[in-house]
């Protein structure tokens, strides 16, 4: 008897055993492409709490291009890598300005919106459009590393030129399999072949795949040297007041961009400093020191709380409840819930 393709093994793999009811299973391309942004670097139970808030206040292409990004970055706060926010709202103005609010069908006219790449496009393409695309983005390359066997570092030229190639070859011959298929990919690498200790018990695709049968899945996709992260410390300056808290809007460029964040200072000297300078200082105390990791660095925080008993100026002092509702870093947000709960 013939065993069924890869694509069909998967395909029926997913109509068993995948996931059926995530909202954004649906044929709107906004609704696709708005959660492919949010699933880059994002497991799907985190996308599962912001989805269905943003879509709440932006319920489709047209009230997302019109919003302020201040909006667009407040919702987006905690959820972390925010160039995608901003991406986002860039590529709602897009489709909106160059598309007439209607998504486009193909992948190279998908791709030509700010931050989407070949596979999400691809995605979007697949799930909205019913197009015959590959997608490979990370679980893929890992089920395609393991299953045949491909060495080196999938960010390397060749290794990846190889990679999308396994994927196109890979594409269901019956186009109606394309939609269960990929979405069987996405579910198969999330649910089943793990980045650790995969449940090969349960694969459709065990009985052929290269790492299964050699006893490799551990090393497979190979890994690349990690370097040791360099560390930056600064001091943040948790000012308060009658007023609120003092908080500062990012510029465009650099971490945290256009959110809003606490002064930062390079000792507590300088930062006690610019507090006096924000009016009369009555209450200080330092709170401990914490570390937060950024892809390329370790930012090490010392918060520094101020009282202002009688603040000189009325700019940039926001209510709690009002900052809250800000663009704020997930570490600047917690710093605020945590300090100031009652504010």
């Amino acid at each position: 008897m013939t065993q069924a393709t890869f694509a069909e093994r998967i395909s029926h793999w997913q109509r068993d055993h995948g996931r059926h009811h995530l909202p954004w299973q649906v044929s709107d391309p906004y609704r696709i492409w708005l959660s492919e942004v949010m699933l880059q670097q994002t497991q799907v139970s985190t996308v599962l709490d912001y989805f269905p808030r943003f879509i709440a206040r932006f319920p489709d292409v047209a009230s997302l291009a019109a919003a302020p990004l201040d909006d667009v970055l407040a919702l987006w706060s905690g959820l972390g890598y925010y160039s995608r926010a901003r991406n986002l709202h860039h590529s709602a103005q897009q489709v909106v300005n160059d598309y007439a609010g209607t998504f486009p069908r193909e992948r190279v006219a998908l791709e030509s919106l700010k931050g989407v790449g070949r596979s999400t496009a691809a995605a979007i393409a697949v799930f909205a459009f019913g197009a015959r695309e590959a997608i490979l983005d990370g679980n893929v390359k890992r089920i395609l590393t393991r299953h045949e066997g491909i060495e080196g570092v999938s960010s390397n030229a060749a290794t990846l030129k190889q990679l999308w190639a396994s994927a196109e070859a890979r594409l269901p011959a019956d186009d109606a399999l394309l939609k269960p298929y990929t979405q069987g990919l996405m579910d198969l690498g999330s649910l089943v072949c793990t980045r650790s200790r995969p449940d090969c018990a349960v694969c459709p695709v065990r009985s052929d795949c290269y790492a299964y049968l050699n006893d490799c899945t551990e090393t497979l996709p190979s890994k690349k040297p990690r370097k040791a992260l360099p560390k930056k410390h600064t001091v943040m300056l948790l000012a308060h007041s009658k007023r609120g808290i003092h908080l500062n809007r990012r510029p465009d460029h650099g971490i945290w961009r256009n959110l809003w964040s606490f002064p930062e200072f390079a000792d507590l000297d300088t930062a006690h400093t610019f507090a006096r300078s924000l009016g009369k200082t009555d209450q200080q105390k330092t709170l401990t020191p914490f570390t937060h990791r950024f892809t390329h660095y370790q930012l090490h925080i010392q918060p520094l709380v101020v009282r202002i008993n009688a603040p000189n100026t009325e700019q940039n002092w926001l209510p709690v409840e009002y900052a809250l509702a800000k663009g704020l870093p997930k570490p600047i947000r917690q710093l605020i819930e945590e300090t100031f709960p009652n504010d």
